[in-house]
């Protein structure tokens, strides 16, 4: 299905969906947005709250020079437009978590402006998203209403983290787009190492925008379901939501602009709050902090340290090395697949076996992974060892046949894959006496199918091939066999 066509069929016909998100990433960093607290994930509640942090009286905040540096090198990776000048703002409201009273933000003069996203939402098909503003923000507290049958608790590890709000322009019409805009995001962010994307963590959620209208008139009513934290869990609430105001619409309702939450196990949104305006958070420029000026040398450094990003790795593998474009897809998808074949390659220092180390990356040891369940940083294959196999393939030591036998035992036992050849014998051989008795005992064991053969059944050459490396144990070079047997079979 392409972008185009993903409709809700309504009882009184079709309605498209217009989808917007406003992603917020933890920014990778030594310590909070405005103090030095740590944030690793996990810690004992409220062992990562600095005096500033907990809103003490008299704490100034000052901000953390490399919150903002990974913020605009997230920019400068979607090609956005950097504003050397930025303030933060006050977004005033009360809630428990929130010491303050309120959240230092950026609202009129944000760090990052606009940019732009390609993402492909089905095979074959390309779609640019607009990316509106990325601005800087802390994170507030948490509540914990498990802890005790009649009160709640509120732990502040998260009051002062720093965010990055990346807000899309509503330019998304399906499902399918909006996992598609995350995941590529999500890549984007952990190629740059500004975010570590780790959704299941919070480290990346998804405030979800959904309207619908019907095709070809003005943007309806939105709602915002808040925290979405999986790629599945944005394109199902993308989904339901539409379905529901759908829904509303036709019975003669009208759709209130209000935050919803999602329930991840009944699969459904149900109605949060009310959506506040920007004036009810009676935002005004915080009287704390300088406006943020950003000098040609900084710029120049944050852009110098930017990686290959994944649409211009994914290029080059298809150019340069030939890969198809599928293979080239799957291994510039992810930071560390691409790094585990990147050091591959250099190992091989074979360009030309690019392709085959591709496909082997992608069928035998992903499969392998996948069978062990392993990411591919705890592969127990080294891309050296991986290296040594493919070239004892490319010089003929081992067959293919026996390189599948040679990788199990790698995975098993961690060994290289020249010793296990070495000490299980099973290198591939090409002498042809030995070959050409083995030939001779299949033809002599199979004389009905030899006759079949040469009265014009060609098909049956595959038997004999099978029936040799059979009785050669899998260590006879196929080419070698194949030239054999068609002068044995005439």
């Amino acid at each position: 299905m392409t972008e185009s066509s993903y409709r809700i069929q309504g009882a009184t016909g079709e309605w498209e969906v217009v989808i917007g998100l406003e992603v917020h990433a933890q920014v990778t960093s030594n310590a909070k947005l405005f103090s030095g607290a740590a944030t690793a994930f996990g810690a004992e509640p409220n062992s990562q709250v600095s005096l500033i942090d907990a809103a003490m009286p008299g704490m100034l905040p000052v901000p953390n020079r490399e919150c903002i540096r990974q913020a605009v090198r997230t920019g400068m990776a979607i090609d956005a437009q950097i504003n050397r000048w930025s303030r933060f703002d006050r977004k005033n409201y009360f809630y428990a978590d929130l010491p303050q009273g309120y959240q230092i933000s950026q609202l009129y003069h944000p760090l990052v402006g606009e940019g732009a996203i390609e993402i492909e939402p089905a095979e074959g098909v390309t779609k640019t998203i607009g990316v509106e503003r990325i601005h800087v923000e802390q994170d507030a507290g948490k509540l914990m209403h498990d802890q005790h049958p009649t009160r709640s608790y509120v732990d502040l590890n998260r009051s002062g983290v720093a965010l990055m709000e990346i807000v899309s322009r509503p330019d998304m019409r399906s499902p399918a787009e909006a996992g598609a805009y995350v995941k590529k995001l999500r890549s984007i962010l952990r190629y740059v190492g500004s975010c570590d994307g780790n959704m299941d963590e919070g480290s990346m959620r998804a405030d979800v925008n959904v309207s619908v209208r019907r095709p070809g008139e003005p943007f309806g009513t939105r709602t915002e379901t808040k925290n979405v934290n999986s790629v599945r869990f944005v394109q199902a609430v993308v989904e339901i939501e539409a379905k529901r105001q759908v829904g509303v619409i036709e019975d003669g309702g009208t759709i209130v602009q209000e935050t919803r939450l999602f329930d991840p196990d009944k699969f459904e949104t149900r109605s949060m709050r009310s959506k506040e305006d920007a004036h009810d958070y009676r935002y005004f420029p915080d009287p704390d902090l300088l406006p943020l000026e950003l000098d040609d040398a900084f710029l120049a450094e944050c852009r110098a340290s930017l990686p290959e990003l994944p649409d211009a790795k994914r290029k080059r593998y298809e150019g340069e090395l030939g890969l198809p474009a599928y293979n080239a897809d799957v291994l510039t998808a992810e930071i560390e697949t691409a790094r585990w074949f990147e050091a591959l390659l250099d190992a091989l220092a074979k360009p030309d076996l690019a392709r085959q180390a591709s496909n082997w990356v992608i069928s035998d040891l992903f499969g392998a992974l996948n069978r062990l369940g392993k990411d591919i940083e705890d592969s127990p294959v080294t891309p050296r060892q991986g290296a040594e196999l493919l070239g004892l393939v490319a010089d003929g030591t081992l067959s293919g046949t026996l390189a599948k036998q040679v990788f199990e035992i790698m995975l098993e036992t961690g060994d290289d894959p020249a010793r296990i050849v070495e000490e299980k014998g099973l290198k591939q051989t090409s002498d042809t006496g030995a070959i050409e008795a083995a030939i001779a005992d299949v033809m002599a064991a199979n004389a009905d199918k030899v006759a079949d053969y040469r009265g014009g059944k060609d098909k049956l050459f595959g038997f004999f091939v099978g029936q040799t490396m059979k009785a050669m144990g899998g260590k006879a070079n196929p080419g070698v066999v194949n030239e054999l047997l068609k002068k044995a079979l005439g």
